[in-house]
Parts: structure tokens; sequence; C-alpha cells
């Protein structure tokens, strides 16, 4: 079903962090004047907080991003019954059992990734298939090339509940991509959902490269 403009300004805001009246306006092909009014409106609505910036010189523009009315937009997967299972298993099973459980989450995790990661030769080939297969549970991911790195990011974490009770997750994700991605490349986070940022980012660099220059 096609999103309304409403519904794109909102993703938009996700995916970039926030947005002012001429991103708006190019990226759906409207006026400034009625980029302008459709974000006044979720303003009004409570959805998009917004800021005044000055950039260069002249008057300061204004930027929107999500509030977290607006953030609810875009739900944590079953949030509430993960939340309360994992406490449940830490109550009666103890921390030995989440840990046990976390890892076969990640094994599981990893076997079905690589799977779709096959054949993929260069980090290019990995990063795009990887972002598919995030993008398809949710994790609104896509990658950048940045002078000799790679950005991967992922505008949005589905699980998010979960893993603020269990930060266990967030570790065997970096784990598994450090694997799937290889031994030649270093693959550190950057940005992180937990630490109140917009998104999970991953910074990659081919050590190879590194090397090689140094």
């Amino acid at each position: 079903m096609k999103k309304n403009s409403g519904q794109q300004i909102l993703m938009m805001a996700k995916m970039r962090g926030e947005v002012d009246a001429h991103v708006i306006a190019t990226e759906l092909k409207m006026t400034k004047e009625g980029a302008r009014q459709q974000l006044v409106k979720l303003h009004e609505e409570g959805l998009l907080e917004k800021c005044s910036k000055c950039i260069g010189v002249g008057r300061p523009n204004t930027y929107y991003s999500l509030s977290a009315q607006g953030m609810a937009k875009f739900p944590d997967t079953h949030a509430d019954i993960t939340v309360q299972l994992l406490k449940s298993v830490k109550s009666l099973l103890g921390e030995n059992a989440l840990e046990l459980l976390i890892s076969d989450r990640e094994k599981s995790t990893y076997s079905r990734y690589a799977d779709r990661l096959k054949g993929a030769k260069t980090i290019e080939d990995k990063l795009r298939k990887l972002s598919k297969v995030r993008s398809e549970e949710g994790y609104m991911a896509e990658w950048k090339k940045i002078d000799n790195s790679y950005l991967f990011i992922e505008n949005h974490c589905p699980i998010c509940a979960a893993a603020t009770e269990c930060q266990q997750f967030c570790r065997a994700e970096l784990k598994n991509f450090k694997a799937l991605l290889g031994p030649e490349l270093t693959v550190e986070r950057i940005q992180h959902i937990l630490a109140d940022e917009p998104r999970c980012v991953y910074k990659i660099q081919d050590q190879t490269n590194d090397s090689a220059t140094d």
C-alpha cells in the first residue's frame, strides 16, 4: 500500500535523523511551502520535534526530527512479551541460562545470514546482501563507502526493548557481523541506539589496505 506524504516524511526523518522543508520538497516532489505545511502539521500532532540552526549566513533554518511519539510509529517487535520472557528466564533459570539462549540465537542467526551471503566476494557484495536481509527483518539497513572505509547503518532496531533489557543481543550481533564480513576487516560500532543515538552505525575497514598504506 502506498504511503501518504505524512508517513513518507516520518520515514525520512527516521532514516536521516532530521529533515527540513527543502529536503522534503526535493524528495517528495512538492513545493517548499507544501512541505513546510506537512512538517508543521506533524509537529502539531506531536510526531516531530523542531529546532533552528544557523548554517552559514542568513536566517536560521528549521529542522525536524522524530519525537518519542513519532518513534513509537516504528514499533519494537513483540516488545512487552519478549522483555517479560527474558526477565522470567533470568529469574527462574539464572544468568547462565540467558547466556545460553543468546548464544543459541547467535549461532542460528549466523548460519542463516551466512547462507544469504553465500557467493559474495567483495566487501560491497557482502554489505549489499547483509543490508537486504537486515532490512527484511525491520532494521532499515543501508551502507555507504566513505574514503577507505564503509559504514553499515541500521536506522531502526525492531528488538530495542529486548536489547535494552539484555545487551548481550547487541554484543552477539557485533560478533556475527565480524565473522560474516571476514577476519581481514575491522568492524567497530560507532553509534548505538541504546546510547540514545538515532541509529546504530558500524565502521568497517580493510586491515590489509591500512597496513599497505602505513
